[in-house]
């Protein structure tokens, strides 16, 4: 009698066993299970080039973050951005500093994807914002200008330059899906 009930305790302990390292889900377990060896990676140039898609999709999306994030803690973005076509700063030196910024962390997007494909999203957000901040410029909004027509000109590259930092995020995002 007692060796029959420790023989089913083994078989729940046993099947349980199982269970769990079978069925566990893990992406651990996913991983060991799905990786190819390493014999088959270094005879197949096709996997070795997607780590290193993902690897510099990666490295820009980590640059252009850190410099987007520190700016946008410092200007905001959107309607809490300075060049906000409703805020009281947008024909001052502090939209002018603001627009400044979004153009740098605009460049340093486009040194980062360097022409590299994959980028197309990051690569238009980034040309669209240097465009605005040059247009800004051009017209003097900065400079608190009185002529509506100026002043008028000055909302649209004004609006893109408020909204440069989440757009820049937006197209470093899309790098990872390759868009």
């Amino acid at each position: 009698m007692m060796k029959r009930q420790a023989l089913r305790v083994l078989a729940v302990v046993g099947l349980s066993g199982a269970l769990v390292t079978g069925c566990s889900g893990s992406s651990e377990d996913a991983r060991r299970t799905d990786q190819p060896s390493a014999s088959a990676t270094s005879s197949s140039p096709s996997v070795e080039r997607v780590p290193s898609k993902v690897q510099a999709a990666e490295k820009v999306k980590s640059a252009v973050e850190a410099r987007l994030s520190a700016d946008e803690a410092r200007f905001g973005s959107g309607t809490n951005s300075p060049c906000s076509t409703s805020s009281p700063q947008v024909f001052t030196a502090k939209c002018e500093a603001a627009a400044d910024a979004t153009s740098g962390a605009a460049d340093l997007a486009l040194r980062e994807i360097g022409g590299r494909q994959g980028f197309a999203t990051l690569d238009s957000a980034a040309r669209k914002v240097r465009a605005a901040v040059r247009t800004y410029g051009t017209l003097g909004c900065a400079t608190g200008p009185t002529a509506a027509a100026t002043r008028t000109a000055c909302m649209e590259p004004a609006a893109v330059i408020a909204q440069g930092f989440p757009d820049l995020r937006s197209g470093a995002n899309a790098g990872l899906l390759g868009k």
